[in-house]
């Protein structure tokens, strides 16, 4: 299967250098990744270098700062260097929203399930509808988080109603408490994992998968962040499992 991860964060000075990424996705047969920019750091040219050192290898979202005056002219500059993404928040300024449409840029959204589930969010989605919006980390939904209640899950799940919005689904690690002692092969309690496909059927044809390396490191690790989702998923049928591991990212971030 052609893989392809959609959240990937590196960095010289935070996190982990891209040597650390390219081992990892060496060792697990991932063809290709998003480098997907940490929040505060607004200096993309690392990224952008990655890209060179790696050709065909990469594709990188970038971040600004929505809150300078300038920021809509710095994303131009940026999509001009070869960036195919934004990463925003839900409740960034219309300004920057219109300036990424207007770029035919993709944007990697992040934020709380709350924010996800407000009418400001579902307006944007509507006003901007030829606007690809990937929502991230399951839209911030755990079984550990208590503003995650029922009612705001269901809201967040019913965005699937918008044609532009994507889910992305991270490792289980981020949905699912952790089995004390730790056991293989599956080290996790189950609760979370109704999460998993409830969004795949809540944005049919529209979730894709992101390790989101290197803080799964933390976590269950890379390969498990990989495997066991693709493990969990695997009676689905198989032209939906290669589109959420690799097919719908390469064709969105121009990766094939």
């Amino acid at each position: 299967m052609f893989i392809v991860d959609t959240h990937c964060h590196v960095s010289p000075c935070w996190y982990e250098p891209v040597e650390s990424l390219v081992d990892q996705m060496d060792r697990n047969h991932v063809d290709q990744a998003v480098l997907i920019q940490m929040l505060g750091q607004y200096d993309n040219e690392y990224q952008f270098e990655c890209e060179r050192r790696y050709p065909g290898r990469f594709a990188s979202v970038v971040l600004v700062d929505t809150a300078e005056p300038d920021a809509p002219r710095r994303l131009e500059d940026l999509a001009a260097q070869g960036a195919k993404g934004i990463r925003l928040r839900p409740d960034d300024p219309l300004t920057i929203w219109h300036k990424v449409a207007e770029l035919g840029l993709v944007v990697s959204c992040v934020g709380t399930p709350l924010a996800f589930a407000s009418p400001t969010f579902a307006r944007v989605l509507d006003s901007f509808p030829r606007l690809a919006v990937i929502i991230e980390h399951l839209g911030g939904i755990t079984t550990c988080d208590e503003a995650s209640t029922e009612a705001v899950r269901d809201e967040v799940f019913a965005l699937g109603r918008f044609p532009n919005a994507y889910m992305k689904i991270h490792g289980l690690g981020e949905i699912c408490r952790r089995k004390v002692p730790v056991v293989s092969p599956f080290p996790f309690d189950p609760d979370g994992l109704p999460l998993l496909n409830r969004a795949c059927d809540a944005f049919a044809g529209r979730v894709m998968w992101g390790s989101d390396f290197p803080p799964v490191s933390f976590r269950e690790g890379y390969a498990n962040a990989l495997h066991l989702p693709m493990s969990e998923l695997e009676s689905r049928p198989h032209a939906e499992r290669t589109e959420i591991f690799g097919g719908l990212a390469a064709r969105m971030f121009g990766l094939e």
